[in-house]
């Protein structure tokens, strides 16, 4: 996307339903997708207000009307829940702010699409696990989005990236890049493709469970990482899920097996020393037991006994995904370095052997908090 100007910027102030005088205006937020910024208001006789101004990327969502309408209508929904809860509807869910035609989004002059949000006051969001509080807060925080979310007819939602947690297409996609070998680099990686092959039947496991109705349709996040959830600075609590971009139909093994992924790997996701790799079982624990509380029951027993598998699948998928984008020269995945996506690719299929070995003490960390 192209640098925002300052006249850009001033037509957007002008379209959202903003109250005061704006006296701050800086980028904020470490997110590489969206601009983000943050606007500070003055109101007489009540002080400042924050907000929360982001342009859209509309290159990779690539229909922003339907984004936020999936992301107006969820947040609405967790409102009202919140409310019957007696929570604090400002702080536990994103309150979008409308424009001056009351819509949830506005295009500029320029074709971009912009939203704003209320800022979320005394609370933080983490790019990293500095302490395990904070992966379990992330995990009930998490879990606690399903229990909201469990009547909401997920069929409903819009898809806004087609096809994401999808494997069976993603192993397609991955053959025929392999098949292809645009960039040489097949003869190289003969090891992680045939690593792939081995493991085909995990990318067909939740799509058969699926079409003979076993397991059902959720609203899932799909991107469960620390830094989208926001921890009160005061009680240490997560309060609320941040980022609803990739809000849309999913299962609910998906989301917890991603922040296990993430989360619980003990090295960085494009650590080239694989002997550093593996899935920490306290981590691992701790998140299981925050994630099944926070769900409140909402879940099925199946989907529960599935959550290991969760783990696998889509660290698996997340490892297919960087091994085709290299084969395919780098195009979806950023690199900073040579064979980055490789290496990337590495991390993950170790981390797969890792919850093989340890396949035994996982069901068992399941079944003990399945009971609970």
């Amino acid at each position: 996307m192209n640098k925002v100007r300052n006249d850009q910027k001033a037509e957007v102030f002008a379209n959202f339903q903003y109250e005061g005088v704006l006296t701050g205006d800086c980028p904020y937020g470490s997110g590489h997708i969206n601009d983000t910024f943050l606007l500070t208001f003055s109101l007489p006789g009540t002080g400042e207000k924050k907000i929360i101004l982001q342009r859209m990327n509309s290159e990779i969502f690539t229909n922003p009307a339907e984004l936020m309408e999936n992301i107006q209508n969820v947040t609405s929904y967790l409102r009202e829940r919140i409310i019957e809860n007696g929570g604090d509807p400002e702080r536990e869910t994103l309150n979008v702010i409308p424009t001056v035609e009351n819509k949830s989004y506005y295009v500029d002059s320029l074709g971009d699409y912009w939203r704003s949000y209320k800022f979320i006051t005394g609370a933080t969001s983490y790019d990293k696990v500095e302490k395990q509080e904070d992966f379990y807060q992330s995990a009930v925080s998490f879990g606690n989005f399903q229990r909201l979310l469990a009547d909401y007819p997920a069929e409903t939602l819009n898809e806004t990236i087609k096809g994401f947690h999808d494997t069976r297409a993603r192993l397609e996609v991955f053959k025929h890049a392999a098949a292809e070998d645009i960039c040489g680099r097949r003869d190289s990686v003969q090891k992680e493709i045939q690593f792939v092959l081995e493991h085909e039947a995990l990318a067909n496991i939740f799509g058969d469970l699926q079409a003979k109705g076993e397991i059902p349709l959720r609203v899932t996040h799909n991107d469960t990482k620390l830094n989208n959830i926001m921890i009160d600075d005061v009680t240490g609590k997560g309060i609320c899920v941040i980022d609803l971009d990739t809000v849309m139909p999913g299962l609910a093994m998906n989301d917890f097996g991603d922040s296990i992924r993430f989360g619980a790997s003990t090295a960085a996701e494009d650590e080239q020393d694989l002997s550093k790799v593996s899935c920490d079982m306290e981590l691992f624990d701790l998140y299981t037991k925050g994630f099944i509380q926070g769900c409140g029951g909402r879940l099925t027993e199946k989907e529960i006994r599935l959550m290991p598998v969760g783990a696998k699948v889509m660290t698996f998928e997340c490892g297919m995904r960087f091994l085709t984008d290299y084969l395919q020269g780098d195009h979806y995945f950023r690199i900073h370095r040579e064979k980055q996506n490789l290496d990337r690719c590495r991390t993950q299929f170790k981390l797969v052997q890792d919850m093989e070995a340890k396949w035994d003490i996982m069901q068992k960390i399941v079944q003990k908090y399945s009971r609970s």
